[in-house]
């Protein structure tokens, strides 16, 4: 057998793993993917949580999350303002909105 014979066996072990590499890596970034989704999505619900907080008390805020796809995990209110944490699949935001009229003071 020549060297130009045997050089060519070790094509497709190669290949192999050139694939096998990049099936992990497209695996990856779609994991790195989903978790910045789920963040995002933490984030806006936690915002329009705390918005209804803010308006209409700790029910409203719950409620928003909840159709958000989110769970509330904490409300506070902290003088005029509110502070709320939910959780979306594995990421949590907080989030604060104060308490006011439109166009007040």
């Amino acid at each position: 057998m020549s060297g130009r014979e045997r050089q060519r066996g070790q094509v497709t072990p190669v290949l192999a793993v050139a694939v096998l590499v990049m099936a992990l890596a497209a695996v990856g970034v779609a994991r790195v993917g989903m978790a910045a989704a789920d963040r995002a999505r933490a984030r806006t619900a936690a915002d329009a949580a705390a918005l209804a907080g803010a308006a209409d008390g700790e029910d409203a805020a719950r409620d928003v999350a909840e159709r958000n796809g989110a769970g509330l995990v904490s409300y506070r209110e902290d003088g005029s303002d509110v502070v709320v944490v939910v959780r979306f699949d594995r990421a949590e935001a907080t989030a604060r909105a104060r308490r006011g009229t439109i166009g007040g003071p």
